[in-house]
C-alpha cells in the first residue's frame, strides 16, 4: 500500500492505522506476524434491520483505516442473523434491505474519501444455507453449552427468560462466519466481546484456527445511551435534511463539562477527527462577545476545553452540525435518484399517513363511542434496568422490554412499596398507550399496573404478575374483548383510561378483573401476590 506521496507503508505504520482508536485487540501477536508477511483480511458484519444512521460512520471510519492500510475487507450483510434475532426484520423485506445497506455503505465510504477497490460485500444466506455450513452448525451445537451460547449473546441478542433457540444459535453462526469468509480478523463493537471469546474457544475444537478480534468502543447516542435505529431522537438518519439535523442536535444530550456520556463529543472523536487530513483543525465559530472562534488540532484539546466548560454545548453542537452535513450531503444527493428513492421506500415502507385531527379522533373512537377494554394496549414487560429518579426519592426510572426493538422508559412511584432488587428483571403488566408524560423531567411512556389498597392510613401496592413463561410483548386482554385494535394513544380529553380504570380490580382470589371478567394472556390469567378486592391503577 502506497502513501499519497508515493512512499510504501511499513507494516508498523499499517499496524498503527489498523489499531488506532480501538478499545481492545485480541491476538495482537498474530496481527503483527501477518502484517510482516502480507496484508490483513478483515470482516465486519451488520444485521440488516433498521435504517443505518450516522453512528455507522464510526465503524465506517475504521473500515476506512483498514482499507487505507491495504487490508482486504469483507462486509457481511447478516440477513439470516437479522431474522433469527427475534425476527427483527421481516423475511420478505430482507433482500431489499440488503440492497439498501450496500448502496448506503458505498456512499458513506465514498463521502469520506475511502478507496473501495479491496472491499467486497457478502450476504449471509449466500453460504449459511449450504450443506457444509449446516453440518458445522450441528458440530458446533454438539460442543457448545447452552450457558456459553446465552452468555456469548448477552450484549447483542435480545435477552428473555425463556429465549428462542434462534437467539442461542446466533453467536455460533457469527463464530462460524470467520471460517467460511476465510478471514484473519473480525471487527466489531466491544459489546460483541463475548461472542469473539466464544469463537476463540470453540472454533479450534472444530479444527479451525483462532482469529484476531478488533473492537471499537461503544459510542453514546445523541439522547445518551446507545444510539438506536428505533429511538428517533437518539439518531440522525443518513438521509435527514439539514433542518432535521439541526433539530435533533439541539435536543441531543450534551451536559456542560460531561465528557463521559456525550454522543456529540464521541462523534467528534471517532468520526470527525479520524477523517481529518494532516494540518486540518476542528473549528468552532463564535461571536467575539463569546470569546471568538476556537480551533483544535487534536481531539484531546477539544475534550479538555469542553471539560473545563470553556466551550459551551451549543457551540459544540453548532460546529458538529456543519461537519455532519458535509458528510451527509453526498449521500443525500445520491439518494435523490428515482432508483434509490424507490429502493429506500420499498426497503423501509413509510408508516401510514397521519390523519387530520378530526379524522384521527373519529378513527380512535368507535361510532357508538363505546368505552370497551379492547381499547387498552396492555402488554407483558420485563424490567431490564431500574434505578431511582435523580430528582424524586419516591420514583423509580425503569427500562422495560415490551417486545419492541428497544426498551421503553417508564417512571413508577413504587420506591416505598417494592425494593429495587425485586424490581430488577421482574415481569410486569404495562399499559402502553397512555400519552407520554414528563415525570420530574423524565418522559414516561407507559404505566406499570398495580393492585393498591389503603387500610388505616397504611398503603399497600403490588405490581400485577403475568402468567409463568410469559414473554415481553405478550398482549393482555379481557375475556370476551380479545378482538378489536387498541387505540394508538388514549385520548386524555376523552378520559378513556379513567372510565375503564374504575372497573379494574382484583378478585377475592387475587385475579385481575374488569367488571368481574378476568384479564388474561394466551398463557393464563393476570394475578397479584396477595391483595384481594383491590383497585388496579
Amino acid at each position: 500500500m502506497s502513501l499519497p506521496n508515493g512512499e510504501v507503508m511499513t507494516w508498523e505504520s499499517k499496524m498503527e492505522l489498523i489499531t488506532r482508536n480501538l478499545q481492545e485487540v485480541l491476538g495482537e501477536d498474530r496481527l503483527n506476524a501477518i502484517l510482516k508477511e502480507r496484508d490483513l483480511k478483515i470482516y465486519w458484519g451488520t444485521a440488516t434491520t433498521g435504517r443505518p444512521h450516522i453512528a455507522y460512520f464510526v465503524p465506517m471510519s475504521k473500515i476506512g483505516d483498514f482499507l487505507r492500510a491495504g487490508c482486504e475487507v469483507t462486509i457481511l450483510f447478516a440477513d439470516l442473523h437479522a431474522y433469527l434475532d427475534n425476527m427483527k426484520a421481516p423475511w420478505e423485506l430482507l433482500a431489499l434491505r440488503t440492497q439498501y445497506y450496500e448502496k448506503v455503505i458505498k456512499e458513506m465510504l465514498l463521502s469520506i474519501g475511502v478507496p473501495i477497490e479491496k472491499l467486497k460485500f457478502v450476504k449471509g444466506t449466500d453460504y449459511q444455507l449450504s450443506k457444509e455450513y449446516t453440518l458445522d452448525v450441528y458440530r458446533l451445537s454438539s460442543v457448545i453449552t447452552e450457558h456459553d451460547a446465552k452468555k456469548a449473546g448477552a450484549e447483542v441478542v435480545k435477552q428473555v427468560e425463556h429465549p428462542l433457540l434462534s437467539g442461542l444459535l446466533y453467536p455460533g453462526l457469527q463464530a462460524l462466519d470467520e471460517e467460511y469468509l476465510k478471514i484473519d480478523a473480525q471487527f466489531g463493537g466491544v459489546d460483541q466481546r463475548k461472542i469473539f471469546t466464544m469463537a476463540e474457544k470453540y472454533l479450534p475444537q472444530l479444527g479451525y484456527v483462532k482469529r484476531i478480534h478488533l473492537m471499537n468502543p461503544m459510542v453514546p447516542g445523541l439522547a445518551g445511551g446507545k444510539m438506536s435505529s428505533s429511538e428517533e431522537d437518539s439518531k440522525i438518519d443518513l438521509l435527514d435534511s439539514p433542518s432535521a439535523v439541526k433539530k435533533k442536535l439541539k435536543k441531543a444530550f450534551c451536559e456542560p463539562g460531561n465528557i463521559e456520556d456525550n454522543g456529540v463529543l464521541s462523534f467528534a472523536k471517532h468520526v470527525i477527527f479520524s477523517l481529518f487530513k494532516e494540518g486540518e483543525k476542528f473549528v468552532i465559530v463564535r461571536d467575539e462577545k463569546n470569546g471568538g472562534n476556537l480551533e483544535f488540532s487534536t481531539y484531546e484539546d477539544l475534550e479538555k476545553c469542553f471539560a473545563s466548560q470553556e466551550l459551551h454545548p451549543a457551540d459544540l453542537k453548532a460546529a458538529t452540525e456543519i461537519y455532519i452535513n458535509k458528510l451527509l450531503d453526498p449521500i443525500r444527493k445520491a439518494f435523490e435518484s428515482p432508483e434509490l428513492k424507490k429502493l429506500a421506500s420499498a426497503a423501509y415502507p413509510p408508516p401510514p399517513k397521519k390523519q387530520a385531527p378530526k379524522q384521527a379522533a373519529a378513527a380512535a373512537t368507535p361510532a357508538n363511542d363505546a368505552i370497551d377494554p379492547h381499547r387498552l394496549d396492555i402488554r407483558v414487560g420485563k424490567i431490564v434496568e431500574v434505578g431511582k429518579h435523580p430528582d424524586a426519592d419516591a420514583l423509580y426510572v425503569e427500562k422495560i422490554d415490551l417486545g419492541e426493538e428497544q426498551p421503553r422508559t417508564i417512571v413508577s412511584g413504587l420506591v416505598q412499596y417494592v425494593p429495587q432488587k425485586e424490581m430488577q428483571d421482574r415481569y410486569v403488566v404495562v399499559l402502553c398507550n397512555l400519552k407520554p408524560a414528563k415525570m420530574r423531567g423524565i418522559e414516561s411512556c407507559g404505566m406499570v399496573l398495580c393492585a393498591s389498597v389503603e387500610d388505616d392510613g397504611n398503603k399497600k401496592v403490588e405490581p400485577l404478575d403475568p402468567p409463568a413463561d410469559s414473554a415481553p410483548g405478550d398482549r393482555v386482554t379481557v375475556e370476551g374483548y380479545e378482538s378489536g385494535t387498541p387505540d394508538q394513544v388514549l385520548n386524555p380529553k376523552k378520559k378513556i383510561w379513567e372510565q375503564l380504570q374504575v372497573d379494574l380490580k382484583t378478585s377475592s382470589s387475587c385475579e385481575a378483573q374488569w367488571q368481574g371478567v378476568n384479564l388474561q394472556t394466551k398463557l393464563g390469567r393476570i394475578t397479584c401476590k396477595s391483595l384481594k378486592n383491590a383497585p388496579i391503577k
